[in-house]
């Protein structure tokens, strides 16, 4: 087979993966599409639970009330086919991968996938109901808390993006080690560093509160931990010669 003709066939695979994972979005985002509204109340809860009885939340522009569901229900079929299309890229790359990447590769995807949706669970079940908490309650006097649904999932959007990622720091340290850029002894050098910058990242990604930028900053130094422990026990045991 010629260089142009392995590259038609590569762009033939990829067009194949591509079609594949849209359908599949497609698919499921259609079967959601009747109960975008019900996913959207269930996405605003945590706020919904923290506000006074009567409390409710707006929409200040006239097609907000649709497109704010929908765009819930499209981010739940994206979740939901994630494996999927996680699978078909893996199937696109793995022909030219060797066996010792397959074997690294898979086990971190997982591991990546799994420890993001565990960083939007952290965030919905544990961070969102003591940030609300404390929203609601350093509202002045006569003041009522009315959220605008649009600028509510944006919020939410962005506090599942920092959680997800941080929650990726363990697969982080591991690539690193594996890779040689880094060693487990500097990985541990550096600790101080990091706990700074975890509490760092936790001032910059939340509401400035104590309690959820604590609450980003420990869950990202014990990955950190995590990830030292996990490489160090991947790493490749010295052969000791026997005279």
């Amino acid at each position: 087979m010629s260089t142009s003709e392995a590259f038609i066939a590569h762009l033939i695979e990829l067009r194949t993966r591509l079609l594949n994972s849209v359908v599949a979005l497609l698919i499921i985002f259609v079967c959601l599409f009747p109960w975008a509204s019900d996913l959207y109340a269930v996405l605003a809860h945590p706020l919904l639970a923290k506000l006074p009885k009567g409390g409710q939340m707006i929409a200040t522009d006239v097609t907000t009330p649709f497109f704010v569901p929908l765009k819930v229900a499209m981010m739940t079929a994206f979740l939901i086919a994630l494996p999927y299309i996680l699978y078909q890229i893996w199937r696109f790359v793995a022909p030219g991968l060797y066996a010792h990447e397959k074997r690294l590769v898979v086990p971190l995807i997982i591991a990546s996938t799994m420890l993001f949706f565990c960083g939007m669970g952290f965030a919905y079940f544990a961070v969102f109901p003591i940030v609300f908490g404390f929203i609601t309650a350093s509202a002045p006097l006569g003041v009522a808390v009315m959220t605008d649904i649009d600028k509510y999932l944006s919020f939410v959007l962005s506090m599942f993006v920092a959680f997800g990622i941080t929650f990726q720091v363990p697969v982080v340290v591991i690539l690193l080690v594996r890779m040689g850029v880094v060693s487990i002894e500097k990985l541990r050098e550096i600790r101080p560093y990091v706990v700074v910058g975890a509490f760092v990242v936790g001032a910059v990604f939340t509401p400035p509160d104590v309690v959820s930028q604590f609450m980003l900053a420990m869950p990202l130094w014990l990955l950190y931990e995590a990830g030292i422990v996990v490489a160090n026990w991947m790493k490749p045991k010295a052969v000791v010669a026997v005279e």
